[in-house]
């Protein structure tokens, strides 16, 4: 429950990595900031919001109370936010840039590289971590609603600025050239369309599962509507 905020959903993955080997990921993770043209394939998916490899040395875990930690391994901590299900990430991710993740998670251990998909999602759920607490601030837009509703925006200054200057006619014809521009930006923020029965269903059951546990007054709104039953989908 605590990875998903409206469309987006958060992953934190945590693999850990023989000592011997960090200098080689280190040595990769160099390579792709100053080649970012091998990260194409990933730079290319609209659907992610942020993704971030960081390798962390077995003396700089975190200390939160615990005390200090003897490990025998580094470790490779990935944070991402996405739009979408698991399910589409990850097969976007192993479409996308099936080498560069078999290189950012090279020294990583017991990782079957990308392809084929199955072991490769085993090996993320078996080291991902749930987030414990998730905040969207636009949890009914995607990425892609965001950047086109700034388009928008300055579209509409841009007209706002015209406005005092020409006559009703040349308004009219700017107006309309604008709206031609940004038509395929006039998009409709909400949530995201049903990935499958399966998952729709599993929503629905855990409804009464954060009633009890958050209570109505303390949801936000958006949630609130999302726990409205919603018919499923049946095969025709």
């Amino acid at each position: 429950m605590s990875n998903i905020a409206g469309k987006a959903y958060a992953m934190n993955v945590v693999t850990p990595m023989p000592p011997r080997l960090t200098w080689v990921n280190r040595f990769l993770f160099f390579f792709a900031r100053v080649m970012p043209s091998n990260l194409k394939g990933l730079l290319g998916l609209s659907l992610i919001h942020f993704a971030r490899w960081v390798v962390i040395r077995r003396d700089q875990w975190p200390d939160l109370g615990q005390g200090p930690q003897q490990l025998k391994n580094d470790h490779m901590l990935f944070c991402s936010n996405f739009n979408g299900t698991w399910d589409q990430y990850i097969d976007a991710f192993s479409d996308g840039i099936p080498n560069g993740l078999d290189l950012f998670w090279y020294s990583s251990k017991k990782y079957p590289h990308s392809i084929p998909i199955t072991p490769f999602k085993d090996y993320i759920v078996h080291n991902q971590i749930d987030t414990d607490y998730y905040y969207n601030a636009v949890p009914g837009s995607a990425q892609r609603d965001i950047k086109c509703a700034l388009r928008v925006r300055r579209a509409i200054k841009a007209l706002a600025e015209q406005h005092a200057k020409l006559s009703p006619e040349a308004f009219a014809a700017e107006y309309h050239r604008t709206l031609a521009t940004v038509q395929n930006a006039l998009g409709s923020p909400g949530y995201a369309p049903i990935a499958s029965n399966d998952t729709e269903a599993a929503a629905i059951n855990r409804q009464p599962y954060i009633e009890q546990r958050w209570g109505q007054a303390a949801m936000p709104r958006h949630q609130r509507a999302a726990q409205q039953p919603r018919a499923i989908f049946q095969n025709s």
